[in-house]
């Protein structure tokens, strides 16, 4: 029988339950492959979890997740490229099974990525269906060319097919692959999926990257199957992780109705990501009532100008009447902003600070400074300004010549030198904002008072969660805060 292992390498803490591993799991075992999860984030010693698997097992292929390149958050801006490939030189020296790396962060920069960490393959987009052919396709004459989504070599040349973004959408159900149940008691929720790929073109994004373009529902019943599966395992938070739950609306709301049909809301609460718009009181009467409890809104801004810059579709008046909307329906609701783009002034700034903090959300994310990748338009805007090295809008830790692979962000020098205290001014110990990190060294970060929401590494909510608290992590992070 064919064996595949499967390696969890994010070990980020609070817990992120690998759900595209456990997915692909499900898949590769409907397919009659044997399926092994080798969980490192789980694990006491990741190295001795290695060692001891690949000491009693032969896999034909090694399959490595990778979720994340970096943290996304200035000016912590860690990078986790140099882990993945101490992880792959870890797993070489065990195993002579070639390697494919796949997962969200993998498909942003999927060729790079096979070039530095060396691993054999990759799947740029779903694994599910990809993986099961390429480990079909490992028994015979090798012929690459056909599998989508595959990343590969021949003659020391990487090749790259087509992404893998296979429409209609259909995954496994069961999610027992991986410790679902210690992932909720350790990491305060459980994630799922009801599609994949955005059709939205904002400029700082790099879902398309990975998910595509176009907006692949599953079946409602489908994943209401899932959720059930969950709810069986005693899990009673769920963090639906969507790109936005809202794209398109209309799959949003019949979700909501199936959740509805099975009395899900007597079962478990859960929270989403949400754009904007379209939402209307129809949706949020849906939402309520199929146990949503919380709303993570992408605002990005309250100025007209720096909206349209940020490709959004929504107005200041939209933002108003979104959290309107989860006042009357019960609903805690976040806005994330995202300070520093291309026009960024202190006076669009404060206009942003001040218009929330009169529409009241429950919070407001305030990050400051764009990630920039490669491929999408806050790329070609950071091009256009000259040479990087010496654009005094690109920020980085790093030496040496500019390259998005690494962490890289965009704040506008119109902000000043100390944007980051500008901001936190404005905000004037408002409780309801998580303020951006402070500009200092390095070395200092992990000793200093953090009031932002980077949930890496966040001691004050893994100790939350070890108390009791569920949840998203900005409503965990908010009650703390707010009593």
């Amino acid at each position: 029988m064919l064996m595949l292992a499967l390696i969890n390498t994010n070990v980020m803490v609070p817990p992120i339950g690998p759900v595209g591993l456990d997915y692909i799991a499900g898949a590769v075992r409907a397919a009659g492959i044997q399926a092994d999860v080798v969980d490192l984030c789980l694990a006491d010693d990741p190295s001795k979890t290695l060692e001891g698997y690949f000491a009693t097992h032969s896999p034909q292929l090694v399959g490595v997740s990778f979720r994340n390149v970096d943290d996304s958050f200035w000016p912590s801006a860690r990078w986790f490229i140099p882990a993945l490939t101490d992880t792959i030189r870890t797993i070489r020296s065990m195993t002579d099974a070639p390697i494919v790396i796949g997962g969200v962060g993998f498909s942003i920069f999927a060729e790079r990525i096979v070039e530095y960490t060396g691993a054999d393959f990759g799947i740029r987009g779903d694994g599910e269906q990809a993986i099961v052919s390429l480990l079909n396709q490992l028994q015979r004459p090798e012929r690459f060319e056909h599998i989508d989504g595959l990343v590969w070599r021949r003659d020391g040349v990487i090749h790259s097919n087509r992404p893998a973004w296979p429409a209609p959408l259909s995954l496994p159900t069961e999610r027992d692959a991986i410790d679902n149940l210690a992932y909720f008691k350790k990491g305060g929720q459980c994630g799922l999926e009801t599609k994949r790929g955005c059709n939205r073109r904002c400029l700082y994004c790099a879902d398309p990257l990975a998910k595509g373009v176009a907006v692949r529902p599953r079946d409602p019943s489908e994943v209401a199957d899932e959720v059930q599966s969950l709810i069986d395992k005693g899990i009673e938070v769920l963090h639906l992780c969507d790109s936005e739950f809202n794209i398109s609306r209309s799959h949003a709301y019949a979700v909501c109705e199936e959740f509805s049909r099975r009395s899900f809301a007597k079962k478990v609460r859960w929270y989403t990501y949400m754009a904007v718009v379209p939402f209307d009181a129809e949706l949020a009467g849906a939402m309520s009532r199929a146990g949503c409890v919380g709303i993570d809104f992408t605002g990005d801004s309250a100025c007209p100008s720096i909206l349209k810059t940020y490709r959004q579709r929504h107005s200041k008046e939209d933002l108003a009447s979104a959290v309107r909307l989860c006042r009357a329906n019960g609903v805690t609701v976040m806005i994330d902003l995202l300070f520093g783009g291309p026009g960024e002034t202190p006076e669009t700034v404060a206009e942003t600070i001040d218009f929330i903090k009169q529409i009241d959300p429950d919070c407001a994310g305030a990050p400051l400074g764009i990630r920039i990748y490669p491929g999408i338009e806050m790329a070609r805007i950071a091009a256009n300004e000259g040479p990087p090295e010496t654009n005094p809008n690109i920020h980085r830790k790093y030496e040496g010549p500019v390259d998005f692979f690494k962490p890289t962000f965009y704040i506008s020098e119109a902000l000043g030198e100390q944007p980051a205290g500008l901001i936190k001014d404005l905000i004037a110990a408002d409780e309801r904002f998580f303020e951006p990190m402070p500009e200092i060294a390095p070395e200092a970060l992990k000793s200093s008072q953090s009031t932002d929401h980077n949930y890496n590494d966040n001691t004050e909510l893994v100790e939350a969660i070890g108390k009791g608290a569920r949840g998203a992590y900005w409503d965990i992070l908010r009650k703390l805060r707010t009593g």
